[in-house]
């Protein structure tokens, strides 16, 4: 059976390295990706299971990419976890009005990940 692939959005190394580890540790496949503007087009290509996003980003807009990720026919069906600073709460609201699954901590996905996966890839 082929590993599921996951889809990794971060610009920070510290956690983004540290969830592409532990992804592959739970025996996924990892595509990365370092700007969120590729983030759809990496998506369609790919077509990963899921898709996990740093929030924070010096470069663009993470949340407009992924509301861009919801509205866009080939990619709107797919969980994403998006994690962040815990004082971040304006980019934790603005996630999940742009469609997030599930927002966490950046401290709370290393911890929790097999939860959190779980609990995003499961069907309503």
């Amino acid at each position: 059976m082929t590993e599921p692939l996951a889809l990794v959005l971060y610009e920070k190394l510290l956690p983004g390295s540290q969830v592409v580890n532990r992804l592959h540790d739970l025996k996924y496949r990892v595509e990365t990706v370092s700007e969120a503007t590729r983030l759809v087009e990496c998506a369609q290509q790919s077509g990963p299971m899921i898709v996990v996003v740093d929030l924070e980003s010096t470069r663009d807009n993470v949340c407009a990419e992924i509301a861009r990720l919801k509205q866009n026919s080939a990619t709107k069906h797919l969980p994403i976890i998006a994690f962040s600073n815990e004082k971040s709460t304006g980019l934790q609201v603005a996630a999940k009005e742009a469609g997030v699954t599930l927002v966490v901590s950046d401290t709370a996905i290393l911890s929790h990940l097999p939860q959190f996966l779980e609990h995003a890839l499961q069907l309503d």
